[in-house]
């Protein structure tokens, strides 16, 4: 071991770190379960010089007790010889998550969502403080904060109000206050937990690790800008998380084992050199997968100065043995571990020094405190409670209800707050049978076991001076009781704490809504009032408007449903705003960035415009062939002097690649402006890249003049005539991106493209055959200009978009085109037609299912019906008849229909033969309608 001997320190210059034991006591961070100082916590600290401790809920029983232990624990150190004393971390984020509870001396302040709720950093700030200087008084130096996760994905997060909400700026300039006000308290700062656990994909078991699938280029415009900017504003800690990460270019199972995340792009490239602190090994997938002793080294390896362990003595032994033992094989070398303690050092000396350790000044100062924390709590819950919409005013429902009128509450199931009055009251206590009633006082009953919003229901009583019935809701949904009850009273207030994740409370909200909107008073109907309120998530129903009346508290701590009541009975006007993108206030859409869409350059762009094209179409279902398959660069490239067309691209000047790509045509025949494509890489998508190509569109559509109409798909070029529906999933994504832009995607109609596959086998349906012996319709074939004058003049009569190019484009094209026009024998007059188109034809590149098999197929394209024929179906059907037969002479295999109505024509083409190809949604709107995305 000589060849690894430490050096001094900045902070120590003694030579009392040269013992190896005692330095890597200060490479761990652990925990234990109990009140007072176990013998195991104690050999920890004397035997093997453990150098920081995580104290939880479970050691901590009021301020007094907390007190005592934290001074225990540093006194014992101080006997045991340690240069510098211990750092004791502690979870005090507020809301929900309070390691520290203590009725008279320490306050409850909001949760982090619920601060951001108020739109106040010097408010975060002053909240922040007062946290740390009750914490520092009882002898916390390090606090483990603040949360810097971005809620990118706010469905099933297990995150929720931990978070200060889904917009990385907002979360951002939360934190720094958060972070500035633990710090003036002389506390040490934790962000954590990093790289983001805000969109986290689950598996299911619990050895199955959560999963970050953003890419860091993902990762980096959004998730991690809070982390940023709190180095930037020098965080002392970070705390890596134990979630996986894969996607292009990062393939992870535990974050803070992983060199890649921890070396490379937490201190290589966000520039942090402070303390990082691991995941708690214990945690069951991590040991199961790798083990805490291999698990140790590869954190210490991957860049962790702290490796956490949280109960289990034996499992801390054995990482503290394996430690050691990397260290004496040199799997773990000197040096790593010199930069390791120096950053514990610095760390120590900014929040702790043996005077302050030892001399703690407890319930003193906290007596002093009081007053003043005590107003900033009020004053920060009744900014906080946020009323997003109250559409029939039934706020206050004082204003609504006469005295001897019930309340019904109906509230889920829940375990209490960790740190809270009812937590430690109920340790031991039984819960009530659901057919219990117990009178509360006055004009209050409880009909079924509920406990943790038992004191809300009193408060509403007290505050009403009415009576109020109160009963629990489960998975069971609503139960013929819940129905006597919704019926028997006069309004209805429902709360939910999560319904995202326990879906069982959105279907219960949903239903006992439709209860009260069918209540019917005197013959007349009558909606009955109800009022939903979150008292955790407000992701809830923030979106869902058929929830008239809902209210956000973002946590249900007692001080948080004091408020409530006093907002729902008009003593409090609230203030609270949604956080982040969720706020009326604010842009809906899913990201900020802007990106340069600059116009397509054929030279410059085709080849990589290629390679994109190739990666969309790869990257599809396996089992589905893709829309783009037989697309190139020269798909979207039209040459036609009927169609203007400006197309651009998002890239990346150095690698020319194209990260997305937009194609758009105006049509001068019928005057619509149409979008053909938005592409956008896969490993780049959620970044806004469509949004700015869409923007950039929609502006040179509107400043060009002349638009009658927009729309969203094009026949000509045949690569997506609308939306694609082939897939449900993407359907409804597609269709909410497009709502969310302006596009009212519920007014869309149905198309496809068909296909009829061995021609050579094929033969006519017999009552298709005869229906056309009896047709009082001569049909031919024509090619070439000379027929121009008559089939233009029939085609004006459609005024569907990229029709009279097809015609024109055929008419052009006389050796590989032909167009079967059906006439009226007694006077000529053209009653309907349709393009036949060979793969060889001048503009087969923009009909790419051409291409769709090995076969010989041709195009059978733009059917024109003329509004004067009955029999539109038959005459279609005969049309399409001869165009196969056509085709078949040609020794084709295939016959393709490029775009047929999905709703009128379907059935009459299946009976033919014919099975869809790709089925899209059209899209649009008249050009008053449409405006430049913001």
């Amino acid at each position: 071991m000589s060849n690894n001997t430490l050096t001094p320190t900045s902070m120590d210059s003694s030579s009392v770190w040269d013992d190896m034991d005692r330095v890597m006591g200060q490479m761990f961070i652990m925990g234990f379960d109990g009140t007072e100082v176990t013998p195991q916590i104690q050999s920890l600290i004397e035997k093997h010089h453990l150098g920081t401790i995580l104290l939880t809920a479970k050691n901590l029983k009021s301020a007094e007790q907390t007190t005592k232990l934290v001074l225990d624990l540093q006194t014992i150190a101080h006997n045991a010889g340690h240069p510098v004393p211990l750092a004791i971390g502690l979870d005090q984020e507020n809301g929900g998550v309070n390691s520290l509870f203590d009725e008279t001396y320490i306050r409850q302040f909001p949760s982090a969502m619920g601060v951001a709720a108020t739109g106040s950093t010097e408010m975060a700030y002053e909240i922040a403080k007062a946290t740390g200087q009750e914490l520092s008084a009882v002898g916390i130096n390090w606090i483990m904060g603040p949360c810097l996760d971005v809620l990118t994905n706010v469905k099933n997060q297990p995150l929720g109000v931990r978070s200060m909400g889904d917009d990385p700026e907002e979360v951002s300039r939360f934190g720094v206050a958060f972070m500035k006000g633990y710090k003036d308290a002389g506390m040490a700062t934790c962000g954590k937990h990093f790289p983001s656990y805000g969109n986290l994909e689950f598996l299911g078991s619990s050895l199955d690790v959560p999963i970050i699938t953003d890419s860091l280029e993902q990762l980096s415009l959004s998730a991690l800008v809070p982390f940023r900017n709190a180095i930037s504003h020098g965080v002392d800690g970070m705390m890596v998380g134990g979630c996986a990460m894969s996607s292009a270019g990062v393939n992870v199972m535990h974050a803070c084992l992983s060199e890649q995340v921890v070396d490379n792009l937490l201190r290589d490239d966000l520039g942090f050199d402070g303390v990082v602190m691991s995941e708690c090994l214990e945690m069951e997938a991590l040991s199961q997968n790798i083990g805490v002793g291999g698990g140790t080294i590869m954190a210490v390896n991957a860049g962790c100065d702290l490796v956490l362990l949280c109960r289990l003595f034996s499992v801390q032994q054995e990482a503290i043995k394996y430690l050691k033992l990397g260290y004496e094989d040199g799997a773990i070398s000197a040096e790593r571990i010199r930069k390791s303690l120096k950053r514990v050092l610095d760390l120590k000396a900014s929040c702790t020094s043996w005077e302050k350790a030892l001399n703690p000044v407890g319930i003193s100062s906290l007596s002093t405190l009081q007053p003043s924390h005590s107003s900033l709590s009020a004053e920060a819950y009744n900014a906080s409670i946020t009323v997003v919409r109250d559409k029939d005013r039934l706020l206050p429902l004082s204003n609504i209800l006469d005295p001897e009128e019930e309340v019904l509450l109906l509230t889920p199931l829940v375990k209490p707050l960790p740190a809270s009055a009812l937590s430690k009251g109920l340790a031991g206590a039984s819960i009530m049978s659901p057919r219990s009633s117990t009178p509360w006082g006055k004009g209050v009953s409880l009909m079924s076991g509920e406990n943790v919003f038992r004191e809300l229901g009193r408060s509403i009583a007290r505050k009403r001076q009415g009576r109020v019935l109160h009963t629990s809701y489960t998975a069971h949904g609503v139960r013929p009781s819940h129905e006597n009850l919704i019926n028997r009273c006069s309004a209805i207030i429902v709360v939910t704490a999560d319904a995202n994740q326990n879906l069982y409370q959105n279907g219960f909200t949903k239903h006992a809504a439709m209860i009260c909107k069918s209540q019917a008073k005197g013959g007349e109907r009558r909606e009955k009032p109800m009022v939903v309120v979150s008292v955790s998530s407000p992701y809830d129903f923030a979106l869902d408007t058929s929830i008239g009346t809902y209210v956000c508290t973002y946590d249900f701590t007692e001080t948080a449903l004091q408020t409530l009541v006093d907002v729902l009975f008009g003593e409090l006007s609230p203030t609270g705003a949604l956080p982040g993108m969720m706020s009326q206030n604010q842009k809906t859409h899913h990201s900020k960035q802007h990106w340069l869409a600059e116009n397509f350059d054929e030279e410059r762009d085709a080849k990589a415009l290629d390679d994109l094209l190739q990666t969309i179409e790869q990257e599809g279902p396996v089992n589905q062939r893709s829309e783009l398959f037989g697309c190139s660069s020269q798909t979207f490239l039209l040459h036609n002097s009927g169609i203007e067309e400006s197309h651009y691209v998002v890239r990346n000047s150095s690698t020319r690649s194209l990260l997305g790509f937009c194609c758009t045509y105006f049509f001068k025949s019928t005057a619509t402006g149409v979008i053909g494509a938005i592409l956008v890489d896969p490993d780049r998508r959620k970044l806004s890249i469509g949004h700015s190509l869409h923007t950039r569109a929609i502006r040179n559509l509107l400043q060009r003049g002349g638009v009658k109409r927009f729309q969203l798909g094009s026949r000509l070029p045949g690569v997506f005539l609308g939306l694609p529906t082939n897939n449900v999933v993407e359907r409804k994504r597609l269709r909410r991106w497009f709502a969310s832009i302006g596009w009212n995607t519920a007014l869309s109609r149905p198309v496809c493209s068909m296909i009829l596959r061995g021609l050579s086998t094929w033969s006519a349906p017999e009552k298709i055959g005869r229906s056309m012996q009896h047709a009082e319709v001569d049909f031919e074939l024509v090619h070439g200009r000379q027929h121009a004058e008559s089939i233009v003049e029939h085609v004006k009569t459609s005024t569907r978009q990229g029709v009279m190019e097809v015609y024109q484009l055929a008419l052009a094209d006389h050796a590989s085109c032909g167009v079967i026009r059906a006439k009226r024998p007694q006077d000529g007059t053209v009653l309907g037609s349709v393009v036949l188109c060979s793969p060889g034809a001048s503009w087969a590149d923009a009909l790419p299912a051409l291409k769709d098999t090995n076969d010989i197929t041709w195009a059978i394209s733009s059917p024109v019906i003329s509004p004067s024929v009955g029999e539109y179906s038959t005459l279609l059907q005969g049309l399409i008849l001869l165009g196969i037969r056509q085709v078949k002479k040609q020794q084709a295999d295939a016959v393709l229909l490029d775009c047929v109505d999905g709703d009128s024509h379907f059935d009459s083409l299946s009976a033919m033969g014919f099975s869809v190809l790709h089925s899209f949604e059209e899209v649009s709107c008249d050009a008053d309608s449409m405006s430049v995305p913001a």
